[in-house]
C-alpha cells in the first residue's frame, strides 16, 4: 500500500528556470528532488507528479499550459528520462530515454507538437521529439562546449536556438528529411561563457546573459552580434537567468542575488533589489504587473515589475535536515534543523513561523524542553545552545560541552536536566537552574559518536546508540552502565518500545533489531531495506506501528508485532535522516538531504 502524500514544504531552487507559473495565473509548478509540485496560489493546496526516479533537472510549461515536461538527472552511464506531462488531469503523457547522464534543458515549440530537449555535458545531443508520439525524430550533436539552455523561436515551430560556453546557435530542423542545421551567430572578439536567454516576441532579436555579468542583444535575422550592456556596471556572480516584459524591458536575475529591470533602449538599470540566495528563477503572471521569483536558497518572493519590492511568499532549507522535533504533546507545530540554522513551521498552513539563525555552524540536533518554554539544539562546534521558542532570542549556551560537536540531546520530564551525546563518544548530565548550568556527570564508554538518545518514561534511564556498535542503557541516578547491546553495525537510532519491554534499534547493516531490556539480548531482527542503511526510526504511541527511512528514499511503515512493511511512501530524492510522528498520531514527517519536508497522512 502507498503512503498518502499530504503536503510538502520544499523546493529545488538550484533548477534554473524551475519555479514557473501557469498562463491560467493560479498555479505555481515547481520541483523538488524527484517530485513536481502543483501548489494552487491563493489556496496553497499542493498537487504532486511523480514519475522520476532521480533529481529533476529541468522544467517547461508548453505556450497554453495544457503540458509539462521535466527532465532528470541519473548516475553515470544510465540514460536520462524524459516526462511529458498532462496538465489538466496530472498524468504522464509521454516517457522518452535518449540523453545520457542528465538532461540540462527543455523547450516547447509554439504550436505544442515539438519539444526540443538538450543534454548535459556527458551528452552535448540537441535531440527534437514529437509531442503526440513521443518519438524523438532529429538528433545532433552541438559539439563539445557544453549546451546551458536550448528554446524554441516564439513563431516558429521548427527554428530553436542553443546558447553554450563560447557561442550562440541558431538551428533550423527540416521535418521531411528529419535534419537539423546550424548557423553560428558571429560574436566578433567576443569571449563570453553564455548562459541563459531570452527571445523577443517577434523573433527578430535575442538577449543572452554571460557568466562575466553583462548581456548581450543579438541580431537574429543576420545572425551577428548588436550591442552589449549594462556598460561599466555587470553583474557580480553571472547572470542567472533572463525574461522580457511586454513593453520590451528585461528582467535579469545575477548570482549574488540582485534582481534588476534594464530599459529596452540602450540597456541600462532602471531600479535594481536584493533577495536572498542567487536568483534562479523568474515567472511573469499573464498582465506582467507581478512575477514570481526563486532563489537558490529556495525562497519563492512575489515582486511588482514597476518598483521592483521583494515580498516573502514561501521559504524551506536549501541543505539537508539533520532534525525534526515536535513539542510535548503539541501536534500544530514542529522545529527542523539544517547547516545554518533552526526553523519552526505551523503544521498546518506550512507556514515559517520562526527561524534561528547562526552563521557558517550546523546544527546536529534539535529538540523541545518538556515544559515547552525552551528550544534546545546541538551544533558542530561543541556548544549546546537553548533558545526562547517565541522570539528565537538565545537564553544560554554551554559552551565546550562536548569536543566536536553535540550530535545527540533530550530534555528529561521536568526540564530540570539535558542529557547529550557528542561526537567523541561522552554521555553527560547536565543540571539546569535558574542562572547556572552545571554537568552533573560524564559518562565515557562509547568510543564513536553518539547518534541517538532516549529517556524512559520515569527519566531514570537512559540509552544512547553510538557508531561504534554498541548501544548502552544508562542509569541517571548512580550515572552507571546497566546494560550493553553489541552488534556489528553502525548504529543510527534507538527507541524505547512504548510499554519499555523492548527497545528498537537501526543502523548501516540494514537490520532493524528488537532487544529485551532486560538483559540486552536480541530478541529479533528484520530487513530494513533492501540496498543503504536505514538511519531513521519512529514510533506511534500505541507501539503497533513504526516507520524507517534510509538511503533507499522510500518511507515504511511497519506492524511492530507482525514485522511487514504495511505501507511505503515514495517521494524522497535522496536520503532520509529523521522522521517523527505527531503527537496525536495524524501524520509522520520525514526530513531529506535534499532539504525537503514531507508530511505523510496515516491518520
Amino acid at each position: 500500500m502507498e503512503l498518502e502524500l499530504g503536503a510538502v514544504i520544499g523546493f529545488s531552487g538550484q533548477v534554473i528556470q524551475g519555479l514557473i507559473l501557469h498562463p491560467d495565473n493560479e498555479h505555481l509548478i515547481y520541483p523538488l528532488g524527484s517530485t513536481i509540485v502543483v501548489r494552487h496560489v491563493v489556496s496553497r493546496t499542493q498537487g504532486f507528479l511523480r514519475g522520476h526516479d532521480q533529481k529533476v533537472s529541468c522544467i517547461t510549461l508548453s505556450k497554453s499550459g495544457t503540458y509539462l515536461a521535466s527532465g532528470q538527472q541519473t548516475h553515470m552511464g544510465f540514460q536520462a528520462e524524459i516526462i511529458i506531462w498532462n496538465f489538466a488531469n496530472r498524468t504522464a503523457h509521454q516517457r522518452m530515454k535518449l540523453h545520457k547522464v542528465l538532461v540540462q534543458s527543455l523547450s516547447f515549440s509554439c504550436d505544442e507538437s515539438y519539444l526540443a530537449s538538450l543534454g548535459g555535458q556527458d551528452d552535448n545531443l540537441l535531440i527534437i521529439w514529437e509531442v503526440s508520439t513521443g518519438k524523438g525524430f532529429c538528433s545532433t550533436s552541438i559539439g563539445y562546449d557544453p549546451g546551458y539552455e536550448v528554446k524554441f523561436y516564439n513563431n516558429s515551430n521548427n527554428k530553436l536556438i542553443t546558447v553554450q560556453n563560447l557561442n550562440v546557435k541558431i538551428w533550423e530542423a527540416d521535418y521531411i528529411a528529419k535534419k537539423v542545421n546550424f548557423t553560428s551567430i558571429n560574436l566578433g572578439n567576443l569571449k563570453r561563457q553564455i548562459t541563459s536567454i531570452a527571445i523577443d516576441p517577434t523573433d527578430t532579436f535575442t538577449y543572452v546573459g554571460t557568466k562575466t555579468g553583462d548581456i548581450l542583444e543579438l541580431n537574429l535575422e543576420r545572425a551577428i552580434y548588436k550591442r552589449s550592456g549594462p556598460v561599466k556596471k555587470l553583474f557580480s556572480q553571472g547572470v542567472q537567468c533572463l525574461s522580457l516584459m511586454g513593453n520590451g524591458d528585461l528582467l535579469v536575475g545575477s548570482g549574488d542575488g540582485t534582481i534588476a529591470k534594464l530599459a529596452s533602449q540602450n540597456l541600462q538599470i532602471k531600479c535594481q533589489n536584493q533577495v536572498l540566495g542567487s536568483v534562479s528563477s523568474i515567472s511573469l503572471t499573464n498582465d506582467h504587473t507581478h512575477f514570481f521569483l526563486g532563489t537558490s536558497q529556495s525562497n519563492i518572493y512575489l515582486l511588482d515589475t514597476d518598483q521592483l519590492k521583494p515580498e516573502l511568499r514561501n521559504t524551506c532549507h536549501y541543505e539537508k535536515i539533520n532534525d525534526i522535533a515536535f513539542p510535548f504533546n503539541y501536534s500544530d507545530a514542529f522545529a527542523t534543523c539544517s547547516l545554518n540554522d533552526i526553523r519552526v513551521w505551523n503544521a498546518k498552513n506550512r507556514q515559517e513561523l520562526l527561524r534561528i539563525q547562526v552563521p557558517n555552524l550546523e546544527c546536529h540536533c534539535v529538540c523541545f524542553s518538556v515544559d515547552g518554554k525552551s528550544i534546545l539544539s546541538g551544533w558542530n562546534d561543541g556548544k549546546l545552545r537553548v533558545f526562547l521558542p517565541q522570539s528565537g532570542k538565545l537564553m544560554y549556551v554551554i559552551n565546550d560541552a562536548h569536543r566536536h560537536g553535540v550530535t545527540g540531546l533530550i530534555g528529561t520530564i521536568d526540564s530540570q536536566r539535558i542529557v547529550s551525546g557528542g561526537m567523541e563518544g561522552e554521555v553527560r548530565i547536565w543540571r539546569i537552574g535558574k542562572q547556572t548550568q552545571t554537568m552533573e556527570a560524564s559518562m565515557k564508554e562509547h568510543r564513536g559518536r553518539v547518534w541517538s538518545i532516549q529517556l524512559n518514561k520515569t527519566n531514570d534511564l537512559a540509552v544512547s546508540a553510538s557508531s561504534d556498535g554498541s548501544c548502552i542503557v544508562w542509569d541517571l541516578k548512580t550515572h552507571t552502565r546497566l546494560t550493553c547491546l553489541f552488534e556489528s553495525t553502525m548504529f543510527k537510532q534507538v527507541l524505547y518500545h512504548p510499554d519499555e519491554s523492548q527497545l528498537i534499534t537501526t543502523g548501516s547493516d540494514r537490520k532493524i533489531t528488537y532487544w529485551d531490556t532486560f538483559d540486552g539480548q536480541a530478541i529479533r531482527m528484520l530487513d530494513g531495506s533492501e540496498e543503504g542503511e536505514v538511519n531513521a526510526l519512529a514510533i506511534n504511541k500505541e507501539g503497533n506501528h513504526f516507520a524507517t527511512g534510509g538511503e533507499d528514499q522510500v518511507v515504511k511503515v511497519w506492524s511492530y508485532d507482525e514485522g511487514i512493511v504495511l505501507f511505503e511512501g515514495i517521494g524522497h530524492s535522496s536520503n532520509i535522516l529523521k522522521i517523527a510522528y505527531s503527537p496525536d498520531q495524524k501524520s509522520l514527517v520525514s526530513v531529506g538531504a535534499e532539504g525537503a519536508i514531507f508530511i505523510w497522512n496515516i491518520a
